[in-house]
């Protein structure tokens, strides 16, 4: 196979936690799918944790892992946003944001001491998820005479495709997902049957 097919992310949220000289690191780790899930769950945390001193995160997107970002929310330069990346990089992990909440106890903890509480606070998030394998997939959308029904029906179950939309009114419409691997052979099969037009929609 010429690419990966599958990834790994967490199958829901989970939290971790790291204390270390009276500061209190609170991790969350989000299966996310977008910039926007990101924003949405930045804002939560901070409606649910007002007063603390800084909210630091890293997350990763896409099945070809090309967008992430490290984020330190006020703490020197690359001692918690980068640290957390590092353990979803280690994990090989994407489709994953993690924010570490910290509320400050009073003492320095230096830049070591920093890097390290919130190396540590990501990996007990991690620890406390269900590492899950996904597959890249894509959605295409048919359209077809309905004299040709059974034999799209028969490529559509002999090849366990998932139906997410369907409109039998005026023509015959359906959408379906296939397994990226799979996309090419689905694709010359459903070619070959007449009056028939196949769409790529998107990958997922």
């Amino acid at each position: 196979m010429l690419f990966e097919d599958t990834y790994l992310t967490i199958e829901k949220a989970s939290e971790g936690l790291f204390k270390d000289k009276g500061s209190k690191f609170i991790a969350y780790a989000f299966p996310v799918s977008s910039e926007e899930s990101i924003k949405q769950h930045l804002l939560e945390l901070r409606k649910q944790h007002p007063s603390a001193n800084h909210h630091c995160y890293a997350y990763r997107l896409g099945a070809n892992k090309q967008a992430y970002r490290a984020n330190d929310d006020g703490e020197p330069s690359n001692t918690a946003g980068k640290p957390i990346l590092g353990q979803i990089q280690s994990k090989d992990l994407t489709d994953i944001l993690i924010v570490v909440v910290r509320y400050f106890g009073g003492t320095l903890l230096g830049v070591s001491g920093l890097i390290n509480a919130y190396k540590l606070a990501a990996i007990d998030a991690i620890q406390q998820a269900q590492i899950i394998e996904k597959t890249v997939n894509e959605i295409y959308k048919l359209r077809f005479d309905y004299l040709q029904m059974n034999d799209v029906m028969k490529i559509i179950k002999d090849e366990h495709l998932q139906i997410i939309e369907q409109n039998f009114e005026l023509n015959a419409e359906l959408s379906f997902i296939v397994r990226k691997s799979n996309s090419t052979k689905v694709y010359d099969m459903f070619s070959k049957i007449s009056n028939l037009e196949i769409q790529f929609v998107k990958g997922i």
